[in-house]
């Protein structure tokens, strides 16, 4: 197989596209490299699996510890289960391609990412995705693609293509965008309260170099590229079909205009059982063919049941402006909320949007508390988090209970996005956060419910957020003439049976947060202008009510949050703060209960529930620290006597001489006349030599008395 290779310049660097070289048996391999990253995508489709109702697509990405010339870390020193940041990024890969597959495909097909180069500048994600859907337009299966995979920053008001890792530490904006010559049709953004017009030229302005990619693609695939097969669709008899829309169509209709979501359910389930029953009897000759086809005829049957369900409603609202639960196209549902409700949290909200229901806490911790994340990317650390927990309950069934699994860990990666654009600045308030958002009843857009009530968790608690924050999402139902509408707050069935769920939020001020999940092919920018109009209107009004129950943050952290004192000392005193063996600082910790972290720059964070005891605890490293200054009074106690005078100590470990002549006015005989080991005396600094000894005098300070220090 000859190798083939497609280069173009995106950005200010070389993208450059390579197959026919590295793992030959797949049915497709691209080989991307951007920068000094490279990343390698396979393809590879198998048998189909009969009898299912979905597209059989599973994507993996592995970011391989060698890449950044790293050990995995753990005992066994290798590469375990998928992270939070691959998991994310297998999603982020996955969203843009499966709509673009032929309805009825049901061939098994994997893709495989792996990170084998990271040079800690160009991330791996985006090219990841564009690495997947070159493999994917490269191989027979009917991918009606290509897509590409960009990233948009801002700094300073400039927009950059796939900006570095330093970039985006001073870009307001971290959007990825995924596309093809059709549309636009995965959009991720993190922001900092930027407008919706800014998003839009944002979007603009990586659209295009998303078509200069596809066509960088399309030029790998003319030269390398296999011919598609489409397979065997798993197409439903239409005789099927249109004997259940005579027979229950207009049941189906009545049904699903019931408001409430569980009597819409259950008269649903009711209809499709009596048509099942009828149409489908059991089978009691126990003839194992006869048995196979009722099966195989109630498996179709169910399907068509559900494309009913998805033609009436979409027929419904396109025809009669009707929704199942009776809004308007652009009316939210009703909102009830409460700040506070838990006694113990730090902080604590319920938010309600019509059937979906959170339960979020809020609490604050110290340094300690911090993420160490650990990843191809030097280790860094995160004060902010957010978990989205979705068990069985919420939707009323009864499933394995498990860990998070992937779709709850990119809900709460995207509510926790919305918050950080407006969290104070660590300087100012340096708790470590995190809100756990727990849905207890799920209708649709419970991300979204995630982000309000985590945002009044926030508030309860007493974080100094710098504007309210929102959510809502955006659906679009359409029909083969081209005809659509947009509808506000989408409901779950809504979000099933609709084209899009378009996640939007932020304040008053911008946006700080998107998700778009499509159906279709892709959406034009004009269209993508009146949505995000459309979710501004409606994020207004739940800011709105979120305030009419707390205006702002409250004044005062909860007092069963820990309270954290700031200090600045010298970075020279780190190591005396410290101790030998840090037996310094652990005495100060164990007298004050208190606890004391130091950062490089001198920083000192000190935490403690107690008030009291922080305070206590500041004094104390304060006093360790301080600098003596010449001409400065001080109380200190003394430690040491000798026949030509005592030491006295100042400040826990700095200690200075008071000569005989400097302990009283006269002649003083002996020290023994004047002080004893342990007194309390007043001194003041007459000098300090320059090897830091420290020559204090009694005699001067009980002529001032108006000390500086305690000891």
């Amino acid at each position: 197989m000859a190798v083939t290779r497609v280069e173009r310049v995106i950005g200010d660097r070389t993208l450059t596209l390579e197959t026919g070289r590295i793992a030959r048996l797949a049915n497709s391999a691209v080989l991307a490299t951007y920068g000094q990253t490279c990343v390698l995508a396979t393809v590879v489709r198998d048998k189909p699996r009969p009898g299912l109702d979905y597209f059989p697509m599973q994507v993996d990405y592995r970011e391989k510890a060698p890449a950044a010339g790293k050990f995995p870390g753990g005992f066994r020193k290798r590469e375990g289960p998928p992270n939070e940041k691959e998991i994310l990024t297998m999603r982020m890969i996955d969203r843009p391609m499966r709509p673009l597959f032929p309805a009825g495909f049901i061939d098994e097909v994997q893709v495989q990412c792996w990170v084998l180069s990271h040079d800690a500048q160009n991330d791996s994600d985006v090219l990841a995705g564009t690495a997947a859907s070159a493999a994917l337009a490269l191989s027979d299966a009917p991918f009606e693609g290509p897509t590409a995979t960009v990233r948009v920053g801002r700094i300073e008001g400039q927009f950059i293509i796939n900006p570095t890792q330093a970039q985006l530490d001073y870009s307001d904006l971290d959007m990825v965008l995924a596309g093809h010559c059709d549309g636009i049709n995965m959009i991720e953004v993190g922001a900092a309260e930027v407008s919706e017009a800014d998003m839009l030229e944002a979007t603009a302005f990586g659209y295009e170099q998303i078509k200069s990619v596809v066509e960088m693609i399309d030029e790998l695939t003319s030269k390398a590229g296999k011919e598609k097969r489409l397979g065997d669709p798993n197409d439903i008899p239409e005789e099927l079909t249109a004997t259940m829309q005579d027979r229950i169509g207009a049941q189906v209709e009545e049904a699903r205009q019931i408001a409430g979501k569980t009597e819409r359910s259950e008269r649903l389930q009711q209809i499709y059982d009596a048509f099942i029953a009828a149409e489908c009897p059991d089978v009691t000759s126990g003839n194992y063919n006869e048995v196979k086809q009722r099966e195989q005829r109630i498996a179709h049957y169910r399907e068509a049941f559900r494309n009913l369900e998805k033609k009436t409603s979409r027929r419904l609202m396109l025809e009669k402006g009707l929704r199942a639960d009776g809004r308007a196209m652009d009316e939210i549902r009703p909102l009830e909320m409460e700040a506070g409700i838990f006694p113990r949290t730090h902080g604590s909200a319920f938010f309600q949007r019509g059937e979906t229901q959170s339960l979020c806490s809020c609490t604050l911790g110290t340094v300690r508390d911090e993420q160490i994340v650990d990843g191809l990317l030097p280790e860094y650390s995160k004060k902010f988090t957010l978990h989205y927990n979705f068990p069985p309950f919420c939707t009323g069934e009864a499933k394995r209970i498990m860990g998070p699994g992937r779709r709850e860990i990119g809900h709460g990666a995207l509510a926790e996005r919305s918050l950080v654009g407006v969290l104070p600045d660590p300087d100012e308030f340096p708790y470590t956060m995190r809100i756990v958002s727990d849905i207890t009843e799920s209708n649709g857009s419970s991300s979204m419910a995630s982000v309000c009530g985590g945002c009044l968790a926030l508030m309860d608690a007493g974080v100094p957020i710098r504007n309210t924050v929102a959510g809502i999402s955006v659906g679009r139902v359409s029909d083969d003439s081209g005809k659509f509408i947009h509808l506000t707050d989408i409901i779950g069935e809504e979000d099933f049976f609709g084209d899009m769920d378009f996640k939007v939020s932020g304040s008053r001020e911008g946006i700080t947060g998107i998700q778009l999940d499509l159906k279709l092919r892709g959406l034009q920018v004009d269209e993508i202008k009146t949505i995000l109009e459309q979710a501004r209107v409606a994020r207004l009004q739940i800011i709105e009510a979120i305030e009419a129950v707390l205006p702002a943050p409250r004044p005062e952290l909860s007092p069963m949050a820990p309270r954290i004192i700031r200090i600045q000392i010298d970075p020279e005193k780190i190591g005396k703060l410290i101790g030998p063996s840090g037996k310094m600082i652990r005495a100060i910790q164990e007298r004050t209960g208190a606890n004391i972290d130091v950062e490089d720059d001198g920083t000192v964070l000190i935490s403690s529930v107690d008030g009291a005891a922080g305070e206590a605890c500041k004094a104390e490293v304060e006093a360790l620290c301080m600098e003596v200054k010449e001409g400065t009074i001080y109380n200190g106690k003394v430690v040491s006597i000798k026949d030509f005078g005592c030491f006295v100590e100042i400040a826990p470990g700095t200690d200075g001489m008071v000569h005989i002549s400097e302990l009283d006015e006269g002649f003083v005989k002996s020290v023994a006349d004047v002080v004893k080991m342990g007194d309390e005396i007043t001194v003041k600094v007459l000098s300090i030599d320059d090897q830091g000894r420290i020559r204090l005098s009694r005699k001067a300070a009980m002529a001032e008395k108006e000390p500086a220090g305690a000891g």
